[in-house]
């Protein structure tokens, strides 16, 4: 079996820095984010940190395991958890839209508001754009750092889960994703008759995307066009906000009160994915405080490799009278074949990224589902 050398990560040195005001945990998705954000959230509430930790997993895993019926848009105290060092909990999930709503209703007065929200164009933008999640999560941190910032919340730590993308690079790259939009050739055009109004800039924009409004007309309805001119004129005096929020948010990315925990599982593919997320984070000087491998398998008797079980299965079977045993070494042959090929995987890994600080959490034999599981997982956290 490869062994696994490098540095080693502890969250407890994370979450007891007093200068961490933010830790995000990223990664593709199915890697246990939620999980590992929850279970910091935890352990840093019963170290004594006062902490708000943001789900945008639309399975609802957070609320299940933190005992709580639903989560919103609302943070939500979590009972269950020992508050003797001074600490507090409460938990939120993302709901996109209503972020997407909030940021309209603050920027705009109440009738350009209520005109934007009923638009067909807007609703389709705020609930199902490429990129929506991952920059509303960008604009939900900010609004709770913000809050954290002005004294208008008793946190003093934001723990973020960050959207299950297929690619971690989505949650960085949403912001300039959705910039380029607004900014985009498309929406120019489209704001072009808006703006001059008059005969003459329908003429315009007649010729210009006459072809466009033809096919467009056909798949979505004629009113498409008209929708998006209405969204786009009374919105134009937010786009640059749009971007300045999202800029500033991804400022307070690279300060030093924040610490980005890479979350993997022990995959190639989803080890090479966290390698670029990793790669990418340097490349933009925010590099990670460490990275989390979960549900890494071992196996109790370790001397017995998957082949010696196999053999031993073999012979057990021919000899016909030891069924179970040879049933319990099978079963052991699997796991310790997965357990080898998972360290190997990840041996390759520290080859390749050295320097990362990494802490492993083995796999559970169920789901993470309540308080005491969360703790578990912040007890391998601390290594």
């Amino acid at each position: 079996m490869a062994a696994v050398k490098g540095p080693a990560f502890d969250a407890d040195t994370v979450l007891a820095d007093p200068e961490r005001r933010i830790v995000v945990c990223c990664g593709s998705g199915g890697v246990g984010k939620t999980t590992t954000a929850a279970a910091m959230a935890v352990r840093a509430a019963e170290q004594g940190r006062r902490v708000v930790v943001l789900t945008i997993d639309p399975a609802r895993r957070l609320a299940q395991a933190l005992g709580l019926e639903e989560l919103d848009n609302t943070p939500r105290p979590v009972e269950g958890i020992d508050t003797s060092a001074g600490g507090s909990l409460e938990a939120m999930m993302l709901d996109m839209k209503r972020t997407f709503d909030e940021v309209v209703e603050a920027h705009s007065s109440p009738e350009k508001a209520a005109q934007i929200l009923a638009n067909p164009f807007y609703i389709a933008v705020s609930s199902s754009f490429a990129g929506t999640q991952e920059y509303m999560a960008m604009e939900k941190l900010g609004q709770l750092h913000e809050q954290m910032v002005q004294g208008a919340r008793d946190w003093d730590l934001i723990i973020v889960d960050t959207p299950p993308s297929r690619s971690a690079l989505d949650f960085l790259d949403a912001p300039q994703r959705l910039g380029s939009f607004l900014d985009g050739r498309f929406i120019r055009l489209m704001t072009a008759p808006a703006k001059v109004g008059g005969r003459a800039s329908l003429k315009v924009f007649s010729a210009g995307v006459g072809l466009a409004n033809t096919v467009m007309s056909r798949l979505l309805g004629g009113d498409f066009l008209r929708d998006v001119q209405t969204f786009i004129a009374a919105t134009d005096t937010m786009f640059g906000g749009f971007r300045q929020r999202a800029d500033a948010t991804y400022a307070l990315l690279a300060r030093p009160e924040t610490a980005f925990v890479v979350v993997a599982a022990p995959e190639r593919d989803a080890l090479r994915e966290a390698g670029y997320f990793i790669d990418r984070l340097a490349s933009d000087r925010m590099p990670p405080a460490g990275m989390v491998v979960n549900r890494l398998h071992v196996t109790r008797a370790r001397k017995i490799s998957a082949d010696r079980a196999e053999e031993g299965a073999e012979h057990l079977e021919a000899k016909g009278d030891h069924d179970l045993a040879a049933a319990v070494l099978r079963v052991h042959a699997e796991l310790a074949g997965t357990a080898a090929r998972q360290r190997s995987v990840l041996a390759r890994f520290r080859t390749s990224h050295p320097g990362v600080p990494l802490a492993t959490v083995p796999a559970q034999p169920v789901d993470v589902h309540d308080i005491q599981g969360l703790r578990d997982v912040g007890a391998a956290l601390h290594g």
